[in-house]
């Protein structure tokens, strides 16, 4: 289970990594800081400690869920569709201001890790507050994403 949830956190690492190429001078860019955005946005430090926090519980879940789980396919699917659908929404938002492209991602995000959550919920049952920091912080990003999306 150690050299699994080492290669977890090594595959979420870099999904943050190549997010944050595009975030950081995102962030900062003209177009994104002309944008209205929702006013429960949070300020700029609080991502970067709720994706860390995210991406340490999301790959203790996911070794959690690949010793109780009967076929292991399914998981590197839904571990690769979540992993990819996660690293498409910086590029989409930030470099290429695909706002609705990006928000579609993001419901996507959500549902998947919606799925894992309740479809798992009884059988990891307290392991799964693990996947609940991604699953709560998605809704915010969901929301903030949609709310940029309908006001610009």
């Amino acid at each position: 289970m150690i050299l699994r949830t080492i290669i977890l956190l090594i595959l979420n690492f870099t999904a943050l990594a190549i997010g944050g190429l595009f975030t950081s001078s995102g962030v900062k860019s003209e177009w994104y800081t002309l944008l209205e955005k929702a006013p429960w946005t949070p300020p700029g430090w609080v991502f970067g400690f709720a994706w860390t926090l995210i991406m340490i519980c999301f790959a203790f879940y996911i070794s959690f869920l690949w010793e109780s789980m009967q076929v292991k396919r399914t998981l590197v699917f839904l571990f690769a569709v979540q992993w990819i659908l996660n690293v498409s929404w910086n590029p989409l938002f930030f470099k290429f201001h695909q706002v609705n492209l990006a928000l579609i991602v993001i419901v996507l995000l959500t549902l998947l890790v919606t799925y894992l959550l309740f479809k798992n919920l009884k059988e990891l049952q307290l392991k799964s507050i693990l996947i609940l920091p991604y699953f709560l912080w998605l809704i915010i990003a969901t929301s903030l994403n949609a709310y940029i999306s309908l006001k610009n």
